[in-house]
């Protein structure tokens, strides 16, 4: 019988939007979205973990995580940077992921910078794919990825959110 996930789910109202927050049993980050954005959160979810293979139980502060997103939106910006993640994907995706997690805060790179870290210079289109596809925004800081001109290019939580998050980070 396939596996079956029992996440946890946690609502928190930010100055930019509401934030949903999914752990699992062990208080591991699985994703992160707006609320806005919850049908594209779902489709990710099923895409992961299988459809019907996993339920969201409401919970309160899943492994501290909701306390800890708390204070990153009050200014403590280091609260991310040891959260506990934990994602599917593909092993492309993964590294991806991990190279985000090291740009340091208040800093932004280009996709072309992205897809070097990972020593796969070539592959500067694969890595905004799949910076795009990462199921763990801010905590996994995709909004710290710009153009190589310097502009705010896609976040799939919107620009104008994207903007807030690096001023917020002192990145811009």
């Amino acid at each position: 019988m396939a596996e079956h996930f029992d996440f946890r789910i946690d609502r928190l109202t930010t100055p930019i939007g509401e934030l949903l927050i999914v752990a699992d049993g062990e208080g591991r980050l699985r994703t992160i979205d707006w609320t806005d954005h919850e049908a594209r959160m779902r489709v990710l979810l099923d895409r992961y973990y299988g459809k019907g293979r996993y339920s969201l139980l409401a919970a309160r502060d899943p492994g501290g995580l909701t306390k800890a997103m708390r204070s990153y939106f009050r200014g403590d910006i280091a609260v991310i940077e040891t959260l506990p993640v934990e994602t599917t994907g593909t092993p492309f995706q993964r590294s991806v992921w991990r190279a985000l997690r090291k740009i340091r805060r208040g800093t932004t790179i280009s996709y072309a910078e992205l897809a070097a870290r990972i020593d796969k210079p070539k592959a500067v289109r694969a890595a905004g794919l799949a910076n795009g596809q990462n199921p763990i925004s801010i905590v996994v800081p995709c909004h710290r990825v710009i153009g190589s001109d310097g502009t705010l290019t896609g976040y799939g939580g919107g620009l104008p959110r994207k903007k807030w998050l690096l001023e917020h980070e002192g990145a811009l």
